[in-house]
């Protein structure tokens, strides 16, 4: 509490920004909370917020915040404002400096971005959100509405030679602290307070804005902005004027902000059926490019990219580059339903024993990818560690496992005899999804589509917060209309997808609980449903005593039947790990 700190009011102050930044899933709670812990840990009060520069947490910035909340309180309630310790014994101490006039303070002039450079469009972009908002806007989103106020692209170089594009410019915004960056699996900005101050002083210099945005919203049409922006300088802003006004938002009027909310159906022969191919599907280190080579044989042009999940999947490319972005949406690419996992026998045997294929089918499962396809080479049912007879265990093992993801899971199992007839089925498959599709080939009019063909429907990005989300919207999607196939863009499917950028804690405690052999998903799922993170566990151990720990968790999912139950001799593996301690 805040009466038992040596300096309530300070805390009190950083108690509110860390509440709002908490509110606004800021990063800068990492910050507040930091500053928080070691101001309510301080014994000794300050005369001035400038000495709390020496505890951890508390830079010189954040002090200057204080420093003005202090002005301001002394100045409501009629109070004297102190000095900084040490500066009125300065002031004395020296009587021949004292006697000189004193000089005039240099006036710090606030951050002001170049006419039509990358800051400045980003921040009249984000300003389109309105200040009161609590929604962010999307890397793809926020370009579309920056772009016409940008001389630079935001996509493409300007020196094809170089990687840089306006949009290294939100580094340095970021760095400012004029836009905080959160949500996942897809990233949101938003002006901060002070982003929102500096927007405001751009914003000023565009008086004929809310004509033009009328006439044409999003700028002028060809791409230019209005033609105020062209002819007004930022540089001859006065910095004491004051930035309240009117209309604080005049782009806010005009802009849709929020975009599409439900699935939009991708037009007739408006995309191609592409195979996209993980970088690591190769024959060889030395021979990378074969299966690429080899499907071009078979006038398949596969794209090679890395993938965050599975080895093999189709897309639908919008013929109209421009499409998807025109929904606020990034890239020209749609998921469609399927995806391949590819095992060679020896590496579905390893996988297999260190419990990366239990893994693997529980990361395919929260893709929300419909038509899961295993695809496994035959080998030879050896293992370089086994001994006479152990053939038989593996292939037991092998057959195991496949049963369980066919029965289980659902998944289609399809062996091949070796790499050439697994090219051969990637390129059949490829085909079956063109026709399926209506799009075996470009010169196809919308005419002479078979009214048969499968439609393709994407989700904006903006319904969904998190891979949950995602599943229960696709879901309610199906079960609405089956005939459609619902999917993300490819960006947004690598976001949901990455093993590591949108981990919450549910997924690190599931994929730490899996690492127990025996633990599969389902299990791992029951087990996260009793108890939701790791401490919960943990504690739950702790308050027993030792010898009551090995059947904890046989004992509480009793009541699970078949492959969700938890074995005594299981139950005991998983205390050893998580009960251990106490």
């Amino acid at each position: 509490m805040t009466e038992e700190c040596a300096n309530p009011l300070l805390l009190g102050w950083i108690k509110e920004w860390l509440d709002q930044a908490r509110e606004r899933n800021s990063k800068g709670v990492t910050v507040y909370k930091k500053a928080y812990e070691s101001m309510k840990a301080c014994p000794l009060p300050f005369e001035h917020p400038s000495q709390a520069q020496q505890l951890n947490g508390l830079g010189p910035k954040l002090c200057d915040r204080l420093t003005d909340k202090l002005k301001a309180h002394c100045q409501e309630n009629g109070l004297p404002m102190p000095e900084p310790p040490g500066q009125a014994n300065k002031r004395t101490s020296d009587t021949s400096v004292a006697d000189q006039p004193a000089k005039k303070p240099r006036k710090v002039k606030p951050y002001v971005p170049a006419l039509r450079s990358g800051p400045y469009a980003l921040l009249l972009g984000l300003a389109t959100l309105g200040e009161n908002s609590s929604q962010g806007m999307t890397k793809a989103h926020l370009i579309e509405v920056a772009q016409p106020y940008c001389d630079s692209s935001f996509t493409a170089p300007t020196d094809p030679t170089k990687f840089y594009t306006a949009w290294n410019s939100m580094k340095t915004l970021i760095q400012k602290d004029l836009v905080y960056e959160h949500g996942r699996p897809l990233r949101k900005y938003a002006l901060s307070e002070d982003g929102w101050e500096v927007a405001k002083r751009i914003q000023k210099t565009l008086p004929g804005l809310a004509e033009n945005m009328m006439a044409f919203p999003g700028g002028d049409p060809r791409g230019q902005p209005p033609r105020s922006v062209q002819n007004t300088d930022p540089s001859t802003l006065d910095d004491d004027e004051d930035a309240d006004f009117e209309d604080s938002n005049p782009l806010g009027r005009f802009a849709n902000t929020e975009g599409p909310a439900e699935p939009i159906i991708l037009p007739p022969n408006s995309f191609t059926v592409e195979l996209v191919l993980d970088t690591r599907e190769v024959r060889t280190s030395t021979d990378r490019d074969y299966i690429a080579n080899e499907l071009m044989k078979q006038n398949i042009t596969p794209q090679v990219r890395a993938l965050e999940l599975g080895d093999a999947m189709w897309v639908a490319k919008c013929r109209d580059p421009a499409f998807l972005r025109r929904h606020g949406e990034e890239g020209d690419e749609v998921m469609l339903d399927w995806i391949i996992e590819r095992k060679r026998l020896d590496d579905l045997i390893g996988s297999i024993k260190d419990g990366r294929f239990h893994e693997q089918k529980f990361r395919l499962r929260r893709s929300g990818i419909k038509n899961v396809i295993y695809l496994v080479e035959e080998f030879s049912v050896t293992h370089p560690d086994s001994g006479n007879g152990s053939a038989l265990k593996y292939q037991e093992m092998v057959a195991s496992a496949i049963a369980s993801t066919q029965v289980v899971n659902g998944y289609f199992m399809k062996k091949t005899k070796n790499l050439d007839d697994s090219i051969r089925y990637l390129a059949r498959m490829t085909l079956l999804l063109r026709k399926m599709y209506g799009a075996l080939d470009s010169s196809i009019s919308s005419g002479d589509q078979p009214a048969s063909s499968s439609r393709v429907a994407f989700i904006p990005s903006r319904r969904l917060s998190s891979t949950q989300s995602y599943l229960t919207l696709l879901d309610d999607l199906r079960a609405k209309d089956a005939s459609l196939t619902y999917g993300v863009t490819f960006s947004t499917f690598s976001a949901l997808t990455s093993k590591s950028d949108v981990l919450s804690l549910r997924d690190i405690f599931l994929k730490m609980l899996m690492c127990t052999r025996g633990i599969t998903g389902e299990k791992a799922l029951e087990i996260q449903r009793r108890w939701q993170t790791p401490r919960e566990l943990v504690e739950a151990y702790m308050a027993l005593e030792p010898k009551d720990r090995e059947t904890l968790i046989s004992d509480k999912l009793q009541s699970l039947v078949g492959r969700k139950k938890v074995q005594r001799a299981l139950s005991k593996k998983v205390a050893e790990v998580w009960g251990e301690g106490g």
